[in-house]
């Protein structure tokens, strides 16, 4: 067996003796241990409950690991070794991996955050929120300008307006031989429509925040917040566990609306339709989805009546099983299965596919295309 066989071998079973390895291989194999060997077994050490111990140890899995996998090792460090007391303290805030289950897990912790530490994990939120605005921002922005009306032309665009293959080709004749480039004479573009709030495509975001929705909450919150910046939408948020929380008015700033949310609890996801269903002006203009793995504590067959009574009324309703990066999430197959035999879309759908979503939702075109077209599984309708 090669040395370098022997020294993964060591690595991964965690060998009591170490010392034919280099010293950085030792640090890395202990920096494993604390948190993946039993606390009795000899010769190893724990993390404990130190927070300058704890950090000491993230500061060396940050060295010895890339950013995806400091995740997964911080992530098996709050379920195994129950840290989550230490994210109260402002030091150990600093030293962590910031992430999106970070978020929601400070989200969860919120009524706990004594005053010392509120500053530092509002500064934490805000370098998630930050880069997600950075990742999701413009795609959703472009995707849903709702303010163009494609059927409408005019020769005067403001420069977002102008439609470049048409200005193009309409001033071919002016290609300039020595620039290797088309210089135009005249711009085509669309027109913007003057539009009333009565005009407007309403979109209701109805957000299960119970614990197992974590990461869909924080997706769904900073969706709506840059929808909200769109003056062409009427965008509302709302969150539920047993009770209604609407955030709407704190869509200006994300990370308000991060810590108006309070994970965990209950679920009634009848009583968050209620709600909606009263803040719905113009049913045909409404496009309510809904955010929930749809496993009801409340009235079950409320619920699933209000569906169909939205449906029926003009709404189109969408509902996401999960908004997040975590693959196939776990939901109530029977409740999945009677929404989509309303003809309502049942899919969970990762951050990067929806604003396509949103667009395709927004000019009523087919979302069943949509998601065979990017390989998403609908559910599929059952009798009630």
């Amino acid at each position: 067996m090669t040395q370098d066989r022997i020294r993964r071998w060591k690595l991964a079973l965690g060998d009591d003796d170490m010392s034919d390895l280099s010293s950085r291989d030792q640090r890395l194999s202990q920096a494993l241990s604390a948190l993946y060997e039993p606390s009795g077994k000899k010769g190893k050490g724990g993390l404990g409950a130190s927070a300058p111990k704890v950090s000491r140890w993230l500061g060396d899995i940050r060295e010895f690991f890339p950013t995806p996998v400091v995740q997964v090792i911080q992530k098996d460090a709050f379920e195994r070794l129950n840290l989550k007391a230490l994210m109260l303290e402002p030091e150990f805030l600093e030293t962590l991996e910031a992430d999106v289950h970070l978020v929601a897990d400070l989200m969860s912790l919120r009524g706990a955050i004594p005053e010392k530490s509120r500053d530092t994990a509002r500064m934490v939120v805000r370098k998630v929120v930050d880069e997600l605005l950075k990742r999701l921002q413009a795609k959703t922005i472009e995707t849903l300008r709702g303010a163009l009306n494609k059927s409408q032309r005019t020769r005067r665009p403001r420069h977002n307006d102008i439609d470049w293959p048409r200005t193009v080709r309409a001033n071919l004749r002016h290609y300039q031989a020595e620039l290797n480039t088309v210089v135009p004479e005249t711009l085509i573009g669309f027109a913007r429509r003057t539009r009333t709030r009565a005009d407007l495509d309403h979109v209701v975001l109805c957000v299960d925040q119970s614990g197992s929705m974590a990461s869909s909450v924080v997706y769904a919150s900073i969706f709506a917040a840059v929808m909200a910046s769109l003056p062409v939408l009427s965008t509302q948020l709302i969150c539920f566990d047993t009770a209604v929380i609407d955030l709407t008015e704190q869509l200006a700033d994300p990370v308000e609306v991060l810590f108006g949310v309070q994970l965990g609890g209950g679920t009634d996801i009848n009583a968050a339709l209620a709600y909606c269903e009263k803040k719905i002006e113009h049913p045909t203009k409404t496009h309510l989805v809904l955010i929930s793995d749809l496993f009801e504590g409340g009235d079950a067959k409320s619920m699933l009546a209000r569906v169909a009574t939205l449906k029926q009324a003009g709404v189109n309703v969408i509902v996401l099983l999960a908004l997040s990066d975590d693959g196939r999430p776990g939901y109530d197959a029977r409740h999945a299965g009677i929404m989509a035999g309303f003809g309502c879309p049942v899919f969970a759908c990762t951050p990067d596919q929806f604003p396509d979503l949103m667009a395709t939702a927004l000019t009523r075109q087919d979302i069943a295309q949509w998601a065979a077209a990017n390989d998403i599984a609908l559910i599929r309708g059952s009798a009630e």
